[in-house]
């Protein structure tokens, strides 16, 4: 008798293919998308504009130094514009195909309104990954480089900050204190930096001049060609210069942070951690840090909500008008958004057990209410 093996019956995994219908969708899409970035961006360039001039005028600055700050800061609107031009872009999109008809033609074609939206939806979800990260990454290297253009260059003044002072108690029972005229958030450097050593009378025992104080770990920090004055009790003065100097000024680079990046809207969300695991801040304080390090990661998402209430919006039979309307249509619906986001932002920042879902709730209300209008637009006449 011979023995038969049987073997497992094979389960296969569904499988997701790029469709004609996807890339028809995505074609279609391409061009109104770069419209409503380039429309939504020179936008915010023009408001810009006056400030810029006044660089020129008040300041004295160079047009190329004024136009490299001016790049340097486009950055920071990309994570706005692209939900903005998303949402103008496929209400045009589905505005063209619902007026020529297309829409009716697919769903004779027993293809439904939702499932013409899953490519959109799908691209939505890509582009805030997308923002997301360069909200996080690019955005604040970008930032640093514009405050230190503005600073530096244009204004000819410190880089950031001018109140870094820090006070430190000294092992023996003095006290020492560390002032510094600027702070070069890119790499994380105290500039001109000045250290005054204190013994328990208030006798300065030692000063320390460098003009960059690199931080290292915790509250410790290499002064680069330090000179060194310490005083001896007779009244004599022993001068020194040392290539690397560690000094512990009592503060290390997240508290310096938070004195130069004065809110936690101009941190990234790990500058953001870093001052919250610091345990510095008052009740208030870690309201706002909280909050706020929790919408920068709802925030990008807005692409994707943007995109499923564009496609019930778009196929609506509007007379005349055709990208005045699609325009004016996104400005309200990113205004709406926006004022339910600050609400919320205010809410959670007050209450901090609240803050997460009050991150979340502007693209929760949001995606439910165009779920709710794509599901009655699926039953329509398109």
């Amino acid at each position: 008798m011979i023995a038969r093996t049987v073997s497992a019956p094979r389960v296969r995994l569904p499988t997701f293919r790029v469709t004609t219908l996807d890339r028809y969708m995505i074609s279609e899409l391409a061009g109104p998308l770069l419209f409503g970035f380039f429309a939504f961006l020179s936008i915010f360039v023009a408001a810009n504009l006056l400030a810029l001039s006044r660089l020129i005028t008040e300041e004295h600055a160079s047009l190329w130094a004024v136009i490299e700050y001016f790049l340097w800061g486009l950055p920071a609107v990309i994570p706005y514009v692209v939900p903005m031009a998303v949402l103008l872009g496929v209400l045009l999109a589905m505005q063209r195909l619902s007026g020529e008809s297309e829409i009716v033609a697919m769903k004779a074609g027993g293809i439904s309104l939702e499932r013409v939206a899953v490519p959109l939806l799908v691209f939505g979800l890509l582009l805030s990954l997308l923002t997301l990260y360069i909200e996080q990454t690019v955005v604040p290297y970008a930032n640093d480089r514009a405050t230190e253009i503005l600073q530096m260059t244009i204004k000819r003044a410190p880089l950031a900050g001018g109140n870094l002072t820090v006070y430190a108690p000294l092992p023996g029972g003095g006290r020492q204190l560390t002032a510094a005229t600027g702070y070069d958030v890119s790499t994380h450097s105290l500039l001109n930096v000045t250290v005054v050593q204190y013994d328990r009378s208030g006798t300065p025992q030692t000063i320390i001049f460098a003009n960059r104080a690199q931080a290292q770990a915790n509250t410790s920090w290499t002064f680069a060609g330090a000179r060194t004055y310490r005083f001896n009790p007779d009244g004599s003065v022993i001068e020194s210069r040392e290539q690397t100097l560690v000094v512990d000024i009592g503060e290390g680079p997240t508290n310096v942070l938070q004195r130069v990046k004065s809110s936690p809207e101009d941190m990234s969300r790990a500058e953001i951690a870093q001052i919250i695991r610091s345990g510095q801040l008052n009740r208030t304080q870690l309201g706002q840090y909280v909050q706020e390090y929790l919408s920068q990661l709802a925030r990008p998402f807005a692409c994707l909500v943007f995109s499923l209430l564009a496609v019930p919006f778009g196929i609506r039979r509007v007379r005349g008008g055709g990208t005045s309307v699609g325009f004016g249509l996104a400005v309200a619906i990113v205004f709406a958004y926006y004022v339910v986001m600050t609400i919320s932002n205010s809410v959670g920042a007050q209450t901090e057990s609240l803050a997460g879902i009050m991150a979340w709730l502007p693209n929760i209300v949001f995606f439910a209410f165009g779920l709710v209008l794509l599901r009655r637009a699926s039953f329509g006449a398109g």
